[in-house]
């Protein structure tokens, strides 16, 4: 739906969090689950990174973060003259995050899903358990990005964190911990930590028999429907139209893409290329089996969704922009446009925060291979977005295996939308029409819809129909010698992932 101003939105609104891996945005939506326009909180902090393979945000800044951008949303639109209009708060969180809180107050940094400090622990893990088993009781692989590996981990480097941990969360709970003095995990965002039993939806009893921590140091479960109200004085003093209003509890990040960009039931497939990226399908229950390579995380209490993500997307662009100091946007796209598929005899393991799906390599390293006294810097962009795309290719063929009702692909995201040449590479890798999300807050929309259907004000989330825009066409040509340089990729990821790169 197209964003409306406030004069013209239908009351009660939605108050939206989206505490992302590098900034948090606040919106407001309105009943109709449309975005109110000129209304916005936004606030940048940094992913603090290590030689050694870690990535922790710090808790205040994304606290600090939070705070602020209510502020200026509360400042852009009176916040007082909307008290009783705004029915709710929606949230949605980065996932994974893991942080150690003692006596209301952090302990440790928030070790984000980029950190692959715990690889080392994963594999030992591995030695131990039968991954299968695992991955078919929690719909996760074992992997650095997940929280039973990091535990270990703490417990080999860092003993002195985890003695001094009364609880374990993430930041999506920390925050409302702050906010309110108790809080909630939900369904979606525990799902995400590995830790989750995801037919029972309780906190997995296996894994907890195997790691240095108790189930009462994990917070409570709840659903995406259950709401925290309250606010402790020093906020409900600061932000009076949200003293008594329900919060509901954070989804995962990659659950609101889906809703908000109308991915609702296996008929839609949902990519979404931001600083990470993710493929995925919304399914109702959960599925007898997961497929190999892919995880099954949870939106709610009634819906799975099925599909895999990469650590490396639109970080990959950006770094290379940033490394090879690339021309102006206009040049990059022309050149794309223009540009032979795979016409530059290069391969691409675009690794540079390790693998997740489909084969789960945390100890995988970037690699550039074929380079040539010809080869020019837009030659080794190019190659690095094709071989995003490959990866997402890898993740379509296990999904198209597992669910065939699927008709069309969705994608949102800033960082492929905001290069349609590199979404059309990606119609052209999948050989299958890709149609542009026009819904620029996905995440939040899907946060607000969820909201907006338990407060009652919608009765499903197709009442409220996202916006689409551009269909990429493939050409077939391109689709053919993109199939074998997927080929060509995977033989070198064979070669060089099978064993750890040395550091």
């Amino acid at each position: 739906m197209s964003p409306v101003t406030l004069g013209d939105a239908k009351t009660p609104l939605v108050l939206t969090l989206d505490i992302g891996t590098s900034s948090t945005r606040v919106l407001l939506f309105d009943a109709l689950g449309r975005h109110v326009s000129g209304v916005e909180g936004r606030k940048a902090y940094t992913v603090h990174t290590t030689s050694d393979g870690g990535a922790e945000l710090d808790p205040g800044d994304v606290l600090a973060a939070v705070t602020e951008c209510i502020d200026q949303v509360m400042a852009q639109v009176d916040g007082e003259r909307l008290r009783g209009q705004i029915a709710g708060v929606g949230a949605c969180s980065l996932v994974t995050t893991m942080i150690g809180v003692a006596d209301g107050h952090a302990v440790t940094p928030v070790y984000i899903w980029a950190d692959t400090r715990s690889a080392p622990a994963a594999a030992q893990l591995r030695s131990q358990v039968d991954e299968g088993t695992v991955h078919d009781r929690t719909g996760c692989m074992i992997h650095p990005s997940y929280w039973p590996p990091r535990f270990l981990w703490l417990q080999h480097t860092r003993p002195e964190l985890l003695e001094r941990s009364r609880q374990w969360m993430s930041i999506s709970e920390y925050i409302y911990l702050q906010l309110f003095g108790q809080t909630r995990c939900s369904y979606s965002v525990a799902s995400w930590t590995g830790l989750l039993d995801r037919r029972r939806l309780v906190w997995d009893q296996e894994w907890l028999s195997r790691l240095p921590i108790t189930e009462d140091q994990l917070p409570p479960l709840g659903d995406a429907d259950t709401s925290l109200s309250g606010l402790r004085p020093e906020y409900a003093r600061r932000w009076p139209a949200l003293a008594s209003t329900p919060w509901f509890l954070a989804i995962g990040d990659g659950a609101g893409s889906n809703l908000g960009s109308g991915c609702t039931t296996p008929r839609r497939i949902a990519i979404n290329a931001g600083t990470s990226g993710a493929m995925r399908i919304v399914l109702p229950g959960t599925p007898d089996r997961v497929p190999q390579g892919l995880w099954c995380y949870r939106v709610d209490r009634h819906n799975s969704l099925l599909g895999g993500a990469l650590s490396n997307t639109g970080n990959v662009y950006q770094w290379l922009r940033q490394t090879l100091q690339l021309p102006s946007t206009e040049e990059i796209e022309r050149h794309l446009a223009e540009a032979e598929a795979d016409g530059h005899s290069l391969t691409i393991l675009p690794f540079l925060a390790g693998e997740r799906a489909p084969g789960w390599a945390g100890h995988a390293r970037a690699a550039i291979v074929g380079l040539r006294w010809h080869t020019q810097p837009l030659d080794i962009l190019q190659a690095g977005l094709e071989a995003v795309a490959y990866r997402f290719a890898l993740i379509y063929r296990l999904l198209s295996e597992a669910v065939e009702e699927s008709e069309e692909v969705i994608v949102s995201g800033g960082a492929m939308l905001s290069s349609p040449a590199w979404t059309q590479i990606l119609s052209d890798v999948l050989g299958r029409p890709v149609i542009a999300s026009a819904e620029t807050e996905a995440t939040s929309r899907g946060a607000a819809l969820l909201a907006l259907k338990a407060l009652g004000l919608i009765q499903s989330l197709d009442d409220a129909p996202p916006a689409l825009g551009e269909t990429f066409t493939p050409r077939p040509e391109r689709h053919q010698r993109y199939q074998a340089a997927i080929e060509r990729q995977q033989a070198l990821y064979t070669k060089l992932v099978q064993q750890p790169l040395p550091d």
